[in-house]
């Protein structure tokens, strides 16, 4: 796992990054570690992918965007092996997903980290039992190696001290906290964040998303989040790219997609100003 920190997160007092930073993927040899080719996907008569082409690369931020009901989580689940594919290929770190076996996509599992919509915990647990619920899925260390790393990824996400917690004790937004602190237990190279900032109120959004910076600050990971939130998207992202028309309809900067020529993109990164230039 990559443990340098990223050298471009370089923030004004308001939070937001250089636009003129050289971003991961414009570095000289950059390759992609995720490469999507040719997806089709469809639940019964509904198409959801019909040719899908999308790369992320090592250390970026890339945040996916579209409209509701585009299959924007979908991707990722088809990334892990949660769902399968009708056709294409998803090759993660080398490995083509639809061929790994059980064994092989716990393997990608431990490297490759979901935040769920909501945070997944579960509401019998403590905060600590589920946080370790992943590492004792993967063997991983003693009960006393356990108890550090929970206390450990507490800390990084601003929640120390709440182990014996239940989850019905925790805000939304603390919640969403635990379950990225479940999420990097395992010490991943990419974390999936779906919709991590839905539901919560502005201050928790703007946590969110220092957390979001931070551990890329601290971990070097490669980061895909899913959501609608615009200010997140320009808050963390190095690009983004669009799920429309059942493929990725564009995949820039957020300075490329505010001067673009898809009008349905412009709208889109306008966010929730002001009205639609085709009500008036």
């Amino acid at each position: 796992m990559s443990t340098g920190a990223r050298e471009d997160l370089a923030r004004d007092s308001s939070g937001f990054r250089d636009p003129n930073r050289q971003r991961p993927h414009e570095r000289p040899g950059a390759e992609p570690i995720i490469t999507f080719r040719g997806i089709h996907k469809a639940f019964g008569t509904l198409r959801i992918y019909e040719g899908l082409d999308l790369d992320i690369f090592p250390g970026e931020t890339l945040t996916i965007i579209g409209g509701s009901g585009v299959g924007k989580s979908v991707m990722l689940k088809l990334l892990i092996g949660l769902l399968p594919y009708d056709d294409g290929e998803i090759r993660v770190f080398g490995e083509e997903v639809s061929q790994m076996d059980g064994e092989a996509l716990l393997r990608l599992r431990s490297r490759v980290a979901m935040l769920f919509q909501g945070a997944a915990l579960f509401d019998s647990m403590t905060v600590a039992e589920n946080i370790k619920y992943p590492l004792r899925e993967h063997r991983w260390g003693t009960e006393t190696e356990m108890d550090n790393r929970v206390a450990e990824v507490l800390e990084m996400v601003d929640m120390p001290g709440i182990q014996e917690k239940k989850p019905a004790q925790l805000s939304g937004g603390m919640r969403k906290r635990v379950g990225l602190a479940r999420a990097i237990a395992m010490k991943p190279e990419v974390i999936l964040y779906d919709e991590p900032t839905t539901g919560l109120d502005p201050i928790n959004v703007r946590r969110i998303n220092g957390l979001i910076l931070s551990l890329q600050e601290q971990l070097g990971v490669t980061s895909i989040v899913v959501t609608h939130d615009m200010d997140t998207v320009f808050t963390v992202t190095d690009r983004l790219a669009m799920v429309n028309d059942r493929r990725i309809a564009f995949q820039g900067t957020e300075l490329d997609a505010r001067s673009s020529e898809i009008i349905y993109l412009r709208e889109f990164v306008q966010g929730g100003f002001g009205v639609l230039t085709e009500d008036l």
